[in-house]
């Protein structure tokens, strides 16, 4: 059973690439981070017009895991879901696939802390946010 509820599709481009061809070490953290924008965007969490100064939130830790190349044009999904719900940290879980394969190209998680921008301090993961997040992924998140 996929864990994860969320898929946002990416299209390798060629300023992607390392001189080898393969999808550059380095891009698969932007791309982790495009679609962790698309699983707020798409919970609500965030809206298109917002700054990123009131995201409230700040990445404080990253792994990857890589399991097969990624090349040139080559159409990937990347699931996002938040595994741990802290007081003001979670933790995010990543996963990129080939859909039409199958096949699991990469993993990796995130800490992210919550974060006020504008007083520079940590903050609470919001309430509103903890009730949206438990709804959606389907299991209390403490």
């Amino acid at each position: 059973m996929d864990l994860f509820k969320f898929y946002h599709p990416v299209v390798v481009r060629y300023g992607d690439l390392d001189p080898q061809g393969h999808l550059n070490n380095a891009r698969y953290l932007t791309l982790f981070e495009q679609a962790r924008i698309h699983y707020l965007l798409h919970l609500g969490l965030f809206k298109k017009n917002e700054s990123f100064l009131d995201i409230g939130l700040i990445l404080a830790d990253a792994h990857l895991t890589f399991k097969r190349p990624v090349l040139f044009q080559d159409e990937v999904e990347i699931g996002v879901r938040i595994s741990r719900l802290g007081n003001k940290s979670m933790k995010m879980d990543y996963r990129m696939i080939n859909p039409r394969e199958n096949a699991e190209l990469a993993t990796g998680a995130t800490t992210l802390v919550a974060y006020d921008y504008h007083i520079q301090k940590t903050t609470p993961i919001p309430d509103a946010w903890r009730e949206i997040i438990t709804a959606f992924e389907g299991i209390p998140l403490r």
